[in-house]
């Protein structure tokens, strides 16, 4: 008997090394090995050429602005998209309120005569309605859509137009910069980056939220529950364009106020996510979609599931503390949730505490995202982040 509870011991813990080395693989892959692998795989074919150059088109453009309660911020938004280095007899501002319970309304109905046109939802329907009004009052060929937190750069239509000459091209994805954003800054860095890499083997496989274009004759009515940014990039290479970003389409934001409310925001945007990503499962198909397929995997689904993979790295970890070794990671993964746990608290605020905390709360929010998917839950309300 003895012996046979010492083979089952040595085989549970030939299991939990097993479970140990793949969680562990699956993280390291998902935020080291991936970029890696970008750098690797052969470039676009056409990444390199006068398509990526800007020359100079303008073609016409129908800028579409969602907002709910913005009040704080809406003037100086439309100041700036009304400042902006464009032809105005080629663009159009459309501002779509979704049943703003604040003065936004009166403050847009200001700029009407400048050209800022204002849309009004009597009941709140969530985001993808508001679009979708935009999108059937929007006239001309390509579609910016453009959030009111966002602040643009002179040049930013100009940049953000300049790579349709590429008739293979599609939607293309400005870029978010948060100055001084601590966490939540570095954060996006590290998504700009990657989004880059992505841009240099074929399509990105998300744009930014905030400020993103798209061929007018691309666009299908948004969906309630998925997120819409997201959905551009699937759909627009699901119709066999690629999907691209423009470093020099830029535009800066505040970084949230608080990091502990941004919580329910992630889920809410991961929910969206996925809900999104398994409307378009077919994409996940590496023999019919090749590289595009291996980036969604990578890029979406598996850093979806790191907080799975944490939770099964440390149960296995536990396991083996017997071994010098593993005793040695489990005290380091014991002392980085430590780290997280005073940051949450709030108790210190220094980089060090804060981040661990950060990490940690994205993928616990991943984490709660799933579990109200597989509940059936889908979100179709939104909430601006207040920055």
């Amino acid at each position: 008997m003895f012996i046979g509870v010492s083979l089952g011991f040595q085989y549970m813990q030939e299991i939990m090394e097993i479970v140990f080395w793949v969680s562990g693989l699956a993280i390291l892959y998902t935020y080291a090995g991936y970029p890696l692998l970008l750098r690797i795989l052969p470039k676009e074919k056409d990444a390199d050429t006068a398509y990526s150059c800007h020359s100079v088109i303008e073609p016409t453009i129908s800028i579409i602005i969602p907002v709910y309660n913005e009040e704080k911020i809406i003037r100086e938004k439309i100041e700036n998209t009304l400042a902006l280095d464009y032809p105005k007899d080629k663009r159009e501002i459309l501002i779509v309120s979704d049943a703003s319970s604040d003065r936004t309304p009166e403050i847009v109905k200001d700029y009407n005569t400048a050209g800022a046109k204002l849309f009004e939802l009597r009941e709140r329907q969530g985001k993808a309605s508001a679009l979708n009004v935009g999108l059937q009052m929007a006239q001309n060929e390509i579609v910016v859509f453009s959030d009111a937190s966002i602040i643009l750069q002179q040049d930013a239509l100009k940049k953000i137009v300049g790579k349709f000459n590429n008739p293979r091209i599609g939607c293309i994805s400005g870029e978010d910069h948060i100055p001084g954003g601590g966490e939540e800054g570095a954060y996006g860095k590290y998504e700009l980056a990657l989004r880059n890499l992505e841009n240099r083997v074929g399509s990105i496989v998300g744009a930014s939220g905030c400020f993103y274009a798209q061929r007018r004759a691309l666009c299908e009515q948004f969906r309630e529950g998925m997120a819409p940014d997201f959905f551009s990039v699937l759909e627009t290479v699901d119709k066999g364009y690629r999907a691209v970003t423009e470093p020099g389409a830029r535009g800066a934001m505040k970084s949230v106020r608080d990091l502990q409310s941004e919580h329910a925001r992630k889920v809410r945007t991961f929910l969206r996510g996925m809900t999104t990503l398994l409307h378009f499962k077919h994409l996940l198909n590496p023999f019919r979609y090749g590289t595009f397929s291996l980036q969604l995997i990578s890029h979406k689904l598996m850093r979806w599931c790191t907080g799975i993979f944490l939770i099964m790295l440390f149960l296995s970890n536990l396991f083996l503390v017997g071994s010098k070794y593993y005793l040695i990671v489990m005290l380091m993964q014991a002392a980085f949730y430590v780290l997280a746990l005073i940051g949450w608290l709030g108790m210190l605020r220094p980089f060090i505490f804060r981040a661990p905390y950060f990490y940690s709360m994205v993928n616990i929010s991943a984490l709660v995202a799933w579990g109200k998917y597989v509940r059936g839950f889908r979100q179709e309300i939104w909430e601006p982040s207040k920055r």
